[in-house]
C-alpha cells in the first residue's frame, strides 16, 4: 500500500478494480469522505480499493445528499486520489449531474477510475441512456472505466410491493450491464432471498450491495454471489458518533480514552 501519487496508470488501475468486481471473493470497500479518512483506512493491509460516499462528502461540506456542486466533490475526490496512490478510488457521482459522460470525463482526469451514478428512478431509456453516455466517454479516454450503475428500484420504491422492486432492479440492472456497466448497484436492505434473486436476474458477481446494521454480512452476501458491499455514509457515522460521545464524557469531567490512536 501507498499514500503517494499513483506510480501505475489509470488504466491499470481501472482494470484492478473491475478485476476485484469479478472475483469469488466479496469486494469490501470502506468509505472514506476526506484524506484523513482516507489514510485510517489505507493503513490497513486488507485495503484493495477505496470508495467515497457522496452523502458523506456533502455533510463534510455542510450540503444535504444529492445537493453537493461536482466542482465540490472532485476537488476533495482528487486530494483523496492522491493519497491513494496504487490503490483504485471509485467515486460517489450522485446522478451525474446534468451531463454524465462529461462528468465521468472530469473524474477521469483526476484519477478516479470507477463511479456509483444513481439512476432516481428516471424513465428506462433515459436511464439507459445516461449509463451509454458514461461508457462511452470512458472509452474515448482510453479508461475500463468500473461503473457501479446504481438503480433506486428499492431506496425510491415508496409503497409498491417488494416484487415489483425486484422485477424492477432486475429490469435496470441488466439494461445497464448491457450498456457498458461493471456492475450494478441495488442499496436497500437486502434480505438473503432477495439478494439471491436479483443477483440470479442480474448476474452472478454482478449486483453490488450496501452494508447497513441490519443488512447481511459480507460473508453472507458472498456466499449468494454478490460482488461487491460497500457502506455508504454509515461509516461517518460511526466516527461522528465516536466523536459525539467522548465530547459528552469530557464534559461530564471524563478523559480521551488510553486506547486512542494517533491516526492523524
Amino acid at each position: 500500500m501507498t499514500t503517494e501519487t499513483p506510480s501505475s496508470t489509470i488504466a491499470e488501475r481501472a482494470t484492478r478494480l473491475r478485476e476485484l468486481h469479478a472475483a469469488s471473493e466479496i469486494l469490501r470497500v470502506v468509505n472514506v469522505w476526506d484524506v484523513v479518512s482516507a489514510r485510517a483506512v489505507l493503513a490497513l493491509p486488507e485495503t484493495r480499493a477505496l470508495a467515497t460516499a457522496g452523502h458523506s462528502i456533502a455533510a463534510t461540506f455542510g450540503y444535504d445528499d444529492g445537493t453537493i456542486p461536482l466542482e465540490t466533490t472532485l476537488d476533495m475526490v482528487s486530494r483523496i486520489v492522491r493519497v491513494a496512490g496504487d490503490i483504485p478510488v471509485s467515486a460517489d457521482l450522485d446522478d451525474g449531474y446534468e451531463s454524465p459522460g462529461d462528468t465521468v470525463r472530469r473524474a477521469i482526469g483526476v484519477g478516479v477510475v470507477g463511479a456509483n451514478v444513481e439512476d432516481r428512478l428516471r424513465p428506462l431509456e433515459e436511464a439507459v441512456a445516461r449509463v451509454a453516455a458514461i461508457t462511452a466517454a470512458a472509452d474515448a479516454e482510453g479508461v475500463p472505466f468500473a461503473l457501479n450503475a446504481r438503480t433506486d428500484a428499492f431506496v425510491r420504491a415508496g409503497g409498491r410491493p417488494v416484487e415489483d422492486s425486484i422485477a424492477d432492479a432486475i429490469e435496470r440492472g441488466r439494461a445497464y450491464l448491457d450498456a457498458g456497466a461493471d456492475v450494478v448497484f441495488v442499496p436497500g436492505i437486502l434480505d438473503a432471498a432477495v439478494a439471491r434473486r436479483l443477483v440470479e436476474g442480474i448476474g452472478e458477481r454482478k449486483v453490488s450491495v450496501i452494508g447497513l446494521p441490519s443488512a447481511l454480512t459480507a460473508g453472507e452476501y458472498e456466499a449468494l454471489g454478490v460482488a461487491r458491499i460497500s457502506y455508504g455514509p454509515t461509516t461517518q457515522r460511526v466516527a461522528l458518533t465516536a466523536l459525539q460521545d467522548v465530547a459528552k464524557e469530557l464534559y461530564a469531567d471524563g478523559s480521551i480514552p488510553a486506547s486512542t490512536r494517533a491516526l492523524n
